[in-house]
């Protein structure tokens, strides 16, 4: 179950030429694909594609119509691998996921298919995500294109180009024999629009004609000698057919005026962020008329020499405007103006930052440098700023946390009763919501080395005395955990602990269906316990847990786990449902039914502010957003009291931190009841009169006592 579902927008997907295509840029890209006769997708969710893994899924249908084999690969190397079908037949293949991420779990499998080359066109589909958004290390695939000689398109955010630039890397495959990566940021992923569609292809070769029509070719395998071949093939055909692909297709795109001292060349996903910033120095429009040349890559590598000395040439300076570092394009650029004899200026990060997200205003900022120092006249006045009234040292930072009734909090608040009692301890992080933990309230996690790989991150801590722990999620699990986690741990007799969060799918991705997943796919195999499967590797000492939030079992069993005289490597699964994904489902639903009229019960958890201390210990423990605090009501104590607000969704784990942890009985459950009936309103009247009642006997009895 995704977050998301495109069953309605995938419809569009089967409209025919000449019709206008509305929708997503990842909906989109679909529909180029299905334009382009691709014979097989494969791919990972992750971040800023995540959604495309679902269009592909809630297309999957359609797909099959057309003879498209689509399949949610266990991993991006899954993935990768799956272009081997590429390299002796002509089959378009499209592989997708987070990169860069992505792209180093798919390394192994893209260097061998990049060293061999493809007879079908290739397509990598990466989701780039850099920059401020961006939940990873902030590295390019720039460099692994550049390394394993694969071309690198990077589009223009506009949906008919995009569409265009699919269609064109098959073709530039084909003519290269190489694979193709296409990376889309954030922006263009999720940005809306449209395009004029054309139909949908049948692959003039589906994967079933080709495995009943096996060829075999030596020559593409990376074994020697072969391999010591590819190189030169590499460099003296494949990189030559490219350059003239992107030159004769015209991939790259001129905007503004063709004569000029000055101009500019930009990575094409950074156009539109540039023109707007072209747009506020008074140098372009909205719709991309600029006053200053401007030569857009749409294929940032190969670089086409001929095209850059044309642009180049005449002008006393070009600004490069290339985010990230390091400086790749820059380079390149001075290699190849030097090489055509021009004297021309290439400027880059000396007025545009070596590192970090190009906005609009970053961008507007390095451009008046530019050109105040090569075109002062067009310069922009700098007229001075009055001091903001709010500065960002002001503003107090909002780090990443758990959602309200989040499962995985818990977990962290019975591992800090644990630590009370015997101490901290080594905790191995790993890629999830569970990461959230090394940041307040729960100060848990030392590092974190990759997804799945939490496990394998503990393995070098093998104390005679406490034991390591690692965390996991199921989506990690599946993806790498089992083997280079559990099955590493089981080989080594490593003697660690740890403990894998099972949402019921892949929760931090956006809710697919993986191995474990409790809910029919009528096109995947689900429902396969990860208990069983740690056993079935060999782990000894492995305990499921279906309720997080009995923070007191939580835990009893870390305790049991982390002192156990047992050897060898221990595994708890804590199971509970990721109540993000389960609040999109429920509420809509509760929505609904309220709105029919029907009965409808909510429960909400709040705090007794007579009872209540004033201690917060359930804040430090639990960290619920929904947990505030607020004026004590009791004018003879100073202390604030613990606060639910609305946001609360019922999880209870406040009251079970503070049962736990015996901190204070001033937790309560209510019962919202919307549309009650004739019954509920007649209790509610005597809870209210009983109530009431003995209210009045109590301060009757302290008049009496002299109170």
């Amino acid at each position: 179950m995704a977050e998301r579902s495109f069953a309605a927008e995938v419809e569009q997907l089967r409209i025919g030429a000449g019709e206008t295509f509305h929708g997503e840029g990842i909906l989109a890209v679909t529909k180029a694909l299905l334009q382009s006769g691709v014979a097989y997708v494969g791919g990972y969710q992750g971040s800023p594609i995540s959604h495309l893994m679902d269009v592909f899924a809630d297309a999957n249908d359609l797909m099959a119509e057309l003879g498209v084999h689509f399949e949610a690969s266990a991993s991006e190397a899954t993935a990768a691998a799956m272009l081997a079908a590429s390299v002796n037949y002509p089959l378009r293949g499209a592989v997708a996921w987070k990169s860069v991420v992505g792209t180093n779990v798919a390394s192994d499998a893209l260097s061998n298919v990049a060293s061999g080359g493809v007879t079908g066109g290739a397509l990598v589909i990466l989701g780039e995500d850099y920059g401020e958004g961006s939940s990873i290390m902030q590295e390019r695939t720039h460099a692994f294109a550049m390394k394993s000689q694969m071309w690198l398109l990077d589009p223009r955010p506009d949906l008919g180009l995009m569409v265009d630039m699919v269609e064109q890397g098959f073709r530039l495959s084909e003519a290269s024999a190489t694979p193709v990566m296409l990376e889309l940021r954030v922006r263009a992923c999720h940005m809306t629009g449209s395009f004029v569609a054309r139909d949908n292809r049948r692959p003039p070769m589906t994967v079933g004609e080709a495995a009943a029509n096996p060829v075999r070719d030596t020559d593409r395998i990376v074994l020697p000698p072969a391999n010591f071949l590819h190189e030169h093939e590499k460099i003296e055909q494949r990189w030559p057919a490219a350059i003239d692909y992107v030159r004769d297709a015209k991939l790259n795109e001129r905007f503004g005026p063709d004569e000029d001292d000055i101009g500019i060349i930009v990575q094409g996903g950074l156009f539109n962020t540039l023109n707007r910033a072209l747009e506020l120095i008074g140098l372009s429009n909205a719709w991309g008329d600029t006053a200053l040349p401007v030569h857009v890559l749409n294929c940032v590598y190969p670089l086409v020499p001929d095209e850059i000395a044309a642009f180049c040439a005449g002008k006393h300076a070009v600004l490069i405007v290339e985010e990230g570092q390091p400086e790749f394009i820059e380079h390149e650029l001075n290699t190849l103006v030097r090489r055509a004899d021009l004297q021309t200026a290439i400027v880059g990060k000396a007025v545009l930052p070596r590192a970090g997200e190009y906005t609009g205003q970053v961008l507007r900022e390095g451009l008046a440098k530019f050109l105040r120092e090569w075109a002062p006249d067009r310069a922009p006045v700098e007229t001075p700023l009055a001091a903001p009234a709010v500065t960002p040292a002001m503003v107090p930072q909002r780090p990443a946390g758990f959602c309200t009734g989040c499962p995985e909090r818990p977990i962290f608040s019975a591992m800090k009763l644990v630590q009370r009692e015997l101490g901290e301890f080594h905790v191995s992080a790993d890629i999830g919501c569970h990461l959230f933990s090394i940041l307040p309230p729960f100060h848990i996690g030392n590092t974190t080395m990759g997804y799945g790989l939490g496990s394998a991150g503990a393995s070098a801590f093998k104390p005679a005395g406490k034991r390591a722990i690692a965390m996991m999620g199921d989506g990690g699990f599946w993806h790498n955990g089992l083997t280079s986690g559990i099955g590493n741990a089981v080989f080594n007799k490593d003697d660690t602990l740890t403990i894998i969060v099972d949402n019921g799918y892949s929760a931090a991705t956006g809710g697919q269906d993986i191995p474990s997943s409790k809910a029919f796919n009528k096109a995947r195999v689900t429902n396969n316990p990860i208990e069983r499967a740690v056993r079935g590797v060999g782990v000894g000492w492995a305990r499921t847990m279906t309720r997080t939030y009995d923070v007191g079992g939580m835990r009893d069993a870390i305790r049991d786990a982390v002192t156990s005289p047992e050897k060898g490597p221990k595994v708890l699964i804590a199971q509970s449902e990721c109540q993000l994904n389960r609040q999109r489902r429920v509420k809509p639903a509760m929505a609904k039914a309220i709105k029919a009229g029907n009965r409808v019960v909510r429960e909400r958890f709040g705090v007794d502010p007579d009872t209540c201390t004033g201690d917060h210990a359930c804040i430090r423990l639990s960290g619920c957003p929904s947990l505030t605090i607020r004026d004590n009501p009791d004018p003879l104590r100073q202390d604030p009291v613990a606060h639910v607000d609305n946001s609360c969704v019922g999880c209870g784990v406040c009251g079970e931190v503070s049962h736990a942890a015996v901190l204070c009985p001033s937790f309560y459950k209510a019962q919202l009841v919307f549309n009650p009936t004739r019954w509920d309103r007649m209790r509610a009247a005597m809870r209210d009169w009983w109530i009431g009642l003995l209210q009045r006997h109590e301060t009757r009895s302290r008049l009496a006592r002299g109170f």
